[in-house]
């Protein structure tokens, strides 16, 4: 008898083959047999006219913290994500020494503009290790949930105080990052982040620890990985590199492991960069290197207010107000003689280091006021708004922030795509889909519905991929690059993590607020339409997006972990 029969679904079993019609049963969490199988089971579902297809796995979430008090990691199950992979761009909450702890709290609140009270007040910080990290977290999850280890925790151990401001790594201090690396995997982390974003800093205005060496102190680490035989590397901000001088390609040759980059994406200011950037992505695998970029499926636009704002992190001038409290950026903002400096960054584009460019104005959406008189501004980008009042731009901008302390919803759009380029981008073989940050920015984003927009948007109304294809980039290509090999497709003996949804309707709703991080502060939830059943190990995690009760997920670890 079967614990679970699944009756007359589509299945789209993550290989990218044709679908088909068939049951599957279901025994002691996995998959046992795929056909028509009779009606013998403690529980059965009818998926008639739905799809059933492995489990979505998210490979670029910062649930690092969340997960340790909420084991669901919401709301991504709810788009059918059975499996998130958090520790991305070299931020974790382990190793860390006690002594440490609010200092990598501090990055990751910064860097991924989750609010510092709800990680005080969150995290219980019962860890040392990485291996330790995990276990606690295994006691306790609905989803399945895998991280890697952050080269920032990692040289903050090793280095101190010193990982903030010294580039260079002696050789003992390179040896020791390297000891605790394969110490990690061996523990079950899925492999290392890298960070090159240069505007990547903590609470105090310190660069996080993982953009401050050198290049050359990350082909080093990456060779402990060829030592364990296992883990993925993964890299934040890494496309300008790998274009120019090969950065991830190299980080894959010196580790034998599969890279993944943030990320392919349109800029306008580039048009034609995506396609040279798309053909030399096929020549490097073409020539045997697995080194994939990110697309991210979603829209581009970013929301925020000047609270908490990043887009001003690489001018000069703005960077240490974004650092200040309200009142002190309300003060700089009406000094007058600091104004012009501040014209000159983001609107003239003068004296910019590199990779930093001027604001585009055109791109910055007001989508919701605080005052009744500025209701009229709704809907309207900077630029339209200083030229319906007659003013430079910048003076109309700092106005009705200073109007409205700051708090005035906004939506970036610095960079993005058409639908013919998203189209290309998405379904090429080459490129990875992911980039949910789901965790992240949760005032200001809900990136929850990645999977749900993939099968909704670029499969039934775009037709970018077919719906197989989708599948097989939200499942199997994601469990093979990040060592999952006993998930991602449905076959007898794989792990029973299946999503059944409606074809025809599924997708994910616009993003609402909810008053449920720890201390009771406020981010945007994201729900999904279509999503009927999200099973994890064999057990109903969420039936209809309510959840069931179950606790089934558990802690998906490097196979590293066989061989100690």
């Amino acid at each position: 008898m079967y614990d679970l029969l699944i009756k007359n679904g589509r299945i789209a079993d993550g290989s990218g083959m044709p679908s088909f019609i068939a049951d599957v049963g279901i025994v002691e969490g996995r998959i046992t047999d795929i056909g028509h199988l009779g009606t013998s089971a403690r529980e059965v579902i009818d998926a008639s006219g739905l799809v059933v297809a492995p489990g979505f796995i998210d490979n670029h979430c910062h649930f690092d913290a969340q997960v340790t008090w909420d084991p669901l990691c919401t709301f991504s199950p709810q788009h059918g994500v059975t499996t998130v992979i958090f520790g991305n761009c070299s931020l974790t909450l382990a190793p860390t020494k006690p002594e440490d702890r609010e200092d990598l709290a501090m990055m990751l609140s910064r860097v991924e503009a989750i609010p510092m009270e709800s990680l005080k007040e969150g995290i219980p910080w019962e860890w040392t290790s990485f291996g330790e990290y995990l276990d606690f977290i295994d006691q306790n999850l609905g989803i399945n949930a895998g991280s890697l280890v952050g080269h920032s925790a990692i040289r903050r151990w090793v280095m101190g105080e010193d990982a903030y401001e010294r580039e260079i790594a002696t050789e003992a201090e390179l040896s020791q990052m390297k000891d605790l690396l394969r110490e990690s995997i061996q523990a079950g982390a899925l492999g290392i982040s890298f960070n090159r974003n240069r505007g990547h800093m903590d609470l105090l205005g310190r660069p996080i620890p993982g953009i401050v060496p050198p290049v050359e102190e990350l082909y080093e680490l990456a060779t402990a990985l060829k030592d364990v035989g296992a883990g993925v590397i993964q890299c934040g901000a890494a496309y300008p590199l790998e274009i120019r001088d090969g950065f991830a390609t190299r980080l894959g040759e010196v580790s034998h492991r599969p890279v993944v980059y943030n990320q392919i994406v349109h800029n306008s200011n580039e048009p034609d960069r995506w396609k040279m950037h798309l053909d030399l992505v096929e020549k490097r695998i073409s020539e045997g290197y697995q080194v994939y970029p990110v697309v991210n499926p979603r829209p581009s636009a970013q929301r925020f207010t000047m609270r908490n704002a990043q887009i001003f992190d690489r001018l000069p001038t703005w960077r240490p107000i974004m650092l200040g409290t309200v009142q002190e950026k309300i003060a700089a903002f009406n000094d007058m003689d600091l104004r012009d400096a501040l014209k000159k960054e983001a609107v003239d584009g003068d004296d910019l280091p590199i990779g930093a460019l001027p604001i585009k104005w055109d791109r910055i959406l007001i989508i919701r006021t605080l005052k009744e008189a500025n209701r009229h501004f709704q809907g309207m980008s900077i630029a339209e708004m200083a030229q319906s009042q007659g003013k430079e731009v910048l003076d109309a901008f700092l106005e009705l922030m200073v109007d409205e302390e700051l708090g005035t919803g906004l939506q970036n759009s610095q960079q993005g795509a058409d639908g013919g380029v998203m189209a290309a981008l998405i379904s090429s073989p080459y490129t990875l889909i992911g980039l949910s940050d789901a965790g992240a920015h949760v005032v200001f984003e809900a990136g929850y519905g990645y999977s749900t927009m993939v099968l909704g948007r670029w499969v039934r109304e775009e037709k970018a991929l077919s719906l197989e294809e989708a599948v097989r980039k939200l499942t199997f290509m994601q469990a093979s690059i990040y060592g999952l090999y006993d998930r991602g497709l449905i076959r007898p003996g794989f792990n029973a993590d299946i999503v059944i949804f409606d074809p025809d309707t599924v997708g994910a709703l616009e993003p609402e607020e909810v008053d449920d991080l720890p201390g009771g502060l406020t981010r945007l939830k994201q729900e999904a339409i279509g999503v009927l059943f999200t099973i994890v190990n064999g057990e109903i995690l969420l039936k209809n997006g309510i959840h069931t009760g179950a606790l089934p997920g558990r802690v998906a670890r490097s196979k590293a972990v066989a061989f100690v």
